[in-house]
């Protein structure tokens, strides 16, 4: 009967042409404009590490003067885990976590060695020992300096497998020097693609959310050593020496740890807490405040999907719904036109069952007809945010989910709209279309 069901709905969509053009184009519209917010949406609120995201976190302290009455919600919100390099650095030497990591971005003045190269910049992270292992960047060539290298402020550094590419034709370039900041450093990995979206680390740190990832990663302590800026840096006291950021009452860095369970969550903010209390006794800290967001909760908290684009995906889905709308009211006006035939159809045997079945199969089809333009004016859309100057711009595209996502969405939305046409099409009494015909 399926079979029979779709021919007739290929000869309805034949004999009315304008109407049949008409449900097509309004749920593809609907239905592309959809897809098109739903696709930014999930690449804003993804998660950039899905394979570990629960066992990493994000301790946040209020490190604020004794006079300052920002809430700490407030602060959390702005400045997230940004804290001085003084606490960053005891809570990274009190090894409470099975790995952590503490971390700031810098502009990197890369000199490359090869005549006839000149110097660029580009986007640099430093940053202790644990960062690889600990957010799963994998190594091309070599791998990540050591704990030892950190404390003896070794000039080591680990590359992007993109700057190895342009720098030294993708060949092992493990041991050879790259001056950076006017710094010589000794190369010791070169990196796989390794871009976690959003950029996640970045969020506090003054770096941008998404885009490609970083190009040079080196040691924290021998970047303090060599007096590179960091690019956010947040002061709440005055009367101190900007050259020595090492103890200067600012923050400016940030530290992820990795925790196993939830009982070592429970135990790190316990430990973190302690903390806090035994500064606040030594006068170096005034507020006992204390946060531990797992990397999910941290994005949430820091806003990293924008207000606009929920709105925009409301909207979108709004659109959709009228589109649904209007297309009931079309397919309505073309079950009006087929009373007769559906009154033959009812004295010939045919069950209102049957009537009901072949028109949901015909909504069906429009909603497979909807889908492929939906689909069509998705790749439109997407392809107009890709020439947007926005960071995410170049990683708007439309992946697997996304594209079953399209005719599930194109499928449901035709057959809701079909529910009233096919009601009222099976309740057509046969007695009064016979006399009429």
């Amino acid at each position: 009967m399926f079979g029979y069901y779709l021919d007739l709905a290929r000869r309805s969509f034949r004999h009315n042409r304008v109407l049949t053009a008409l449900m097509v184009l309004a749920l593809g519209l609907g239905i592309g404009a959809s897809i098109t917010t739903l696709t930014v949406l999930k690449l804003l609120s993804g998660d950039p590490l899905p394979q570990k995201s629960v066992r990493l976190y994000a301790p946040e302290i209020n490190p604020l003067s004794k006079d300052s009455t920002t809430p700490a919600a407030r602060l959390w919100e702005g400045w997230g885990n940004l804290m001085t390099y003084t606490d960053a650095m005891n809570l990274l030497h009190a090894r409470k976590a099975a790995r952590q990591s503490v971390m700031a971005l810098t502009q990197a003045k890369v000199a490359p060695q090869e005549a006839g190269q000149r110097p660029f910049f580009s986007n640099g992270v430093i940053a202790t020992s644990d960062f690889f292992a600990m957010f799963d960047a994998a190594f091309q060539y070599g791998g990540a300096w050591s704990a030892d290298d950190d404390e003896g402020r070794a000039h080591v550094a680990v590359i992007a497998g993109f700057l190895n590419d342009k720098l030294f034709g993708g060949q092992n370039s493990v041991g050879k020097i790259l001056r950076i900041n006017e710094h010589d450093y000794r190369i010791v990995g070169v990196l796989k693609p390794w871009a976690p979206q959003p950029r996640f680390y970045a969020t506090s740190l003054g770096g941008r959310g998404y885009g490609n990832g970083d190009a040079v990663f080196m040691p924290l302590q021998a970047a303090v050593v060599d007096k590179m800026n960091p690019q956010n840096v947040n002061c709440f006291d005055t009367g101190f020496d900007v050259e020595h950021l090492d103890t200067a009452p600012c923050a400016w860095v940030s530290l992820w740890v990795e925790l196993a369970s939830t009982a070592d969550a429970d135990a790190y903010k316990t430990f973190l807490s302690s903390y806090v209390a035994q500064q606040i006794s030594l006068g170096r800290m005034h507020h006992p405040e204390t946060n531990l967001p797992d990397l999910m909760g941290y994005l949430a908290q820091q806003r990293v999907v924008p207000d606009d684009a929920r709105l925009q995906a409301n909207l979108a889905f709004g659109f959709l719904l009228i589109c649904i709308v209007n297309t009931v009211g079309l397919l309505l006006a073309k079950c009006l036109r087929r009373s007769r035939e559906i009154g033959v159809r009812r004295a010939l045997g045919a069950s209102r069952g049957a009537i009901f079945a072949q028109f949901m199969v015909e909504s069906g089809m429009i909603g497979a007809a909807g889908g492929v333009l939906g689909l069509i004016f998705a790749e439109l859309g997407l392809w107009a945010i890709r020439h947007q100057p926005a960071e995410y711009a170049g990683l708007a595209h439309l992946d697997l989910t996304m594209f079953a996502a399209t005719f599930v969405v194109a499928l449901i939305a035709s057959l809701i709209a079909g529910l009233l046409p096919a009601w009222r099409a099976c309740v057509v009494a046969p007695a009064p279309q016979l006399k009429a015909a």
